[in-house]
């Protein structure tokens, strides 16, 4: 089993590759420090697994995923969290996540996930309460739901205080494109102003508060 793991957090992802390095069946460990490298390594290493933090700079691990199962589906994605709340849950599995396991579970339960999710099952941790399937039927959308993946990329971008023109460069769009979206953003929030997108994107965990 080849494993790459994304976390912006270096001791973290170092300490973390260190303990999966020695599970049974792992044969490789690679690293990523966000969801951009993420989705390079993938590409370039062509992981099993996809090891994936949620709260990660320019590119979260939701967003993140969505793109690895369109560019890379051979690769499945455990997302390994602080979250416990029932929505990030939720978007993980829409997303196409294969499983999703608390950063405070015991080794052993990392392991079995691992196993389970390589053998091409969901893996939920027994942490998270069931009631993420009534989320999943909810027949109105809410919160970032409401959004593309690409605008709640942009959403991510514009609340960790990068410019329209940065964001432009950053994504190789043009500047109208980006406004353009922005535009779009704001009338489906229904959030008229860069501070409300901002508390917005910490409310609903798309960033993290200073």
């Amino acid at each position: 089993m080849k494993v790459l793991i994304a976390d912006d957090h270096n001791l973290l992802r170092a300490g973390l590759a260190v303990l999966i390095a020695k599970l049974p069946g792992v044969e490789t460990v690679w690293e990523a420090a966000d969801g951009r490298q993420a989705l390079h390594e993938v590409k370039e290493r062509h992981p099993d697994i996809a090891i994936m933090d949620i709260d990660m700079p320019g590119l979260n691990g939701i967003d993140a995923t969505v793109r690895m199962r369109e560019t890379a589906p051979d690769t499945k994605v455990l997302i390994l969290s602080m979250h416990t709340k029932e929505e990030f849950v939720a978007q993980a599995m829409k997303a196409g996540a294969s499983g999703y396991l608390l950063k405070g579970a015991a080794t052993e339960e990392l392991a079995k996930a691992l196993k389970v999710i390589d053998a091409g099952q969901f893996y939920l941790s027994p942490a998270i309460s069931q009631q993420v399937v009534d989320i999943m039927l909810r027949g109105k959308p809410m919160g970032l739901d409401l959004l593309s993946s690409r605008q709640r990329e942009i959403l991510q971008l514009v609340a960790e205080g990068n410019t329209t023109r940065a964001i432009a460069d950053m994504l190789h769009l043009s500047i109208k494109t980006v406004d353009a979206h922005r535009a779009e953003i704001m009338k489906r929030l229904d959030i008229h102003d860069v501070a409300g997108l901002v508390r917005f994107a910490i409310r609903t965990g798309l960033v993290k508060a200073d």
